[in-house]
């Protein structure tokens, strides 16, 4: 069982250095993990650099990859 924490939009918007709107667009557009809880959207800093890894930020992927 994984004890890595949970971290908010904008911890993942600091990690990778975008716009937090960047990281909810690229949640809701192109599939970046997220995990509901209540009404908050929490993410697994391993997840999203997984995801970065197999291209789901690329451009060609969709729109929404635009850094602030």
């Amino acid at each position: 069982m994984s004890t890595e924490p949970w971290v908010t939009a904008e911890h993942v918007a600091q990690h990778l250095g975008v716009a937090k709107d960047t990281v909810y667009r690229w949640r809701e557009r192109k599939g970046l993990p997220a995990h509901r809880v209540g009404r908050l959207w929490k993410f697994q800093l391993s997840e999203v650099d997984e995801w970065v890894r197999a291209g789901g930020a690329d451009e060609e992927s969709g729109d929404g990859s635009e850094q602030k």
